[in-house]
């Protein structure tokens, strides 16, 4: 055998990206172990909406118990859960503003010194309007989810059921 030779036959590894390592590969392999189609869709969706819910720290516990109570699938729901964090920072204030105009509270200040001068002079009135515009953009998200989650759900199943026969077929690699 010539060197040439060998060196043709032996295929470079293959470098997929951050976001096919950790979200396709790992619904790949929930596909691979039996996970249908409409059961996964139903968890992403349900992971991607409660990951953009408005009190800060409460997604994953929250993605848990509506994942035990639906029995869907845990992981599907924390994958969908985890990949909209940034989101969930970015879209707090907006809740906020938005739900404080739909339930006629008064707006949140954004100006720091604003917010420091209220909980200087009044401590407990401010924990109190922080808690109303939290509770506020909580019903607001809860409204949204409502309905975002299962046009989630249906819209991610048609591709998860085409996802399922490549897989079937082998037609995409697991563990490259």
């Amino acid at each position: 055998m010539q060197p040439s030779e060998s060196n043709s036959s032996v295929s470079a590894p293959i470098h997929h990206s951050w976001l096919y390592r950790r979200v396709v590969l790992p619904v790949l392999a929930l596909l691979r172990m039996g996970t249908s189609p409409e059961k996964l869709a139903w968890s992403i969706a349900v992971g991607l909406l409660i990951g953009i819910n408005p009190i800060l720290g409460s997604t994953t516990i929250l993605c848990l118990a509506v994942a035990f109570i639906l029995r869907l699938n845990v992981a599907a729901s924390q994958l969908g859960n985890h990949i909209v964090y940034p989101l969930e920072l970015i879209l707090v204030i907006p809740f906020i503003h938005i739900a404080s105009r739909i339930f006629h509270t008064a707006p949140m200040p954004l100006s720091p010194n604003e917010l420091l001068h209220a909980a200087r002079e009044h401590p407990i009135a401010l924990s109190r309007q922080l808690w109303l515009w939290e509770w506020h953009a909580f019903l607001l998200w809860a409204i949204l989810a409502a309905v975002a989650i299962p046009l989630f759900a249906l819209a991610l199943t048609p591709f998860l059921r085409k996802l399922l026969k490549r897989v079937e077929r082998h037609q995409y690699p697991i563990l490259s």
